[in-house]
């Protein structure tokens, strides 16, 4: 695939820090909730930007991407040019590596584009900035369309727990929560995985705060649903918290361990 002219990439080099299947979470709900438009589209290009020293998130997307649609394409964009020299002979049939940065230099808008561990060595003043910059990069709504899908969060390093925001052309939609339920002790321990537009602002007064403490709470209520498992327990708690949190999703999601909740419920204050 040819990019644009050369310029200079917009953006960091991170830590490069990768593992394989760290990022099963996020690619999994992404195949789950975005595969309509993936299938719809009869050129669906996916983007894993920064996907760091290695590409085995590159190549895990485009494989987990196929299994929903087999024209799905995958273009891994890195700043350091050592690593997409490194990850070049892992290229193959739809699956292509290119320098760049938040420009994104493709020739079309991309239908996703996956920014995963990439924004906690910045400035939280500086993440509006960037996600507009790369919701700009998404493919538009049009007719029977709903546009391109930015998912944006963060993760431990073997991929346990994992907090993302869901982005459209027209900004933030959603925030996931997801995790190993086998690893919590309680669902505030995500709070560490929160992804920079919201990590600062797990304190009192925040809406990400409240919606953690009346979690951890809903939780404790649940504890009698531990001796069906933990996910029976996460369930019902997830149930509670729909009293007076607009949760996106249904069972079918909760069961993975995951919960969904609309942005505007958890956004930043001022």
């Amino acid at each position: 695939m040819r990019s644009r002219a050369p310029s200079r990439p917009v953006g960091t080099v991170t830590r490069g820090t990768t593992n394989p299947n760290r990022l099963r979470r996020m690619d999994r709900w992404i195949a789950a909730t975005h595969g309509a438009e993936l299938r719809r589209t009869a050129d669906p290009i996916a983007v894993d930007l920064g996907y760091g020293a290695a590409p085995w998130t590159a190549v895990e997307l485009l494989h987990r991407l196929r299994t929903v649609t087999p024209r799905a394409r995958v273009v891994g964009v890195e700043i350091d040019p050592a690593r997409v020299a490194a990850a070049t002979p892992y290229a193959r049939e739809g699956l292509d590596f290119l320098r760049g940065g938040f420009e994104v230099p493709l020739p079309q808008r991309p239908l996703l584009i996956r920014a995963a561990n990439v924004l906690r060595q910045y400035d939280e003043a500086e993440v509006a900035d960037v996600w507009r910059r790369l919701c700009a990069r998404l493919a538009p709504a049009g007719a029977g369309t709903c546009g391109g899908l930015l998912v944006e969060g963060t993760c431990d390093e073997i991929g346990r727990r994992h907090v993302w925001v869901a982005l459209g052309p027209d900004g933030p939609r959603t925030v996931t929560f997801a995790t190993r339920l086998s690893s919590l002790e309680r669902p505030s321990d995500l709070a560490e995985r929160l992804p920079k537009a919201l990590i600062h602002r797990n304190v009192p007064g925040e809406p990400v705060h409240a919606f953690l403490r009346d979690f951890d709470r809903a939780w404790a209520a649940a504890a009698p649903y531990a001796s069906y498992g933990v996910r029976q327990r996460w369930i019902r708690a997830v149930r509670d918290l729909t009293a007076d949190w607009p949760v996106a999703d249904g069972p079918a999601r909760w069961r993975q361990g995951e919960v969904t909740v609309r942005w505007e419920a958890l956004a930043p204050r001022g």
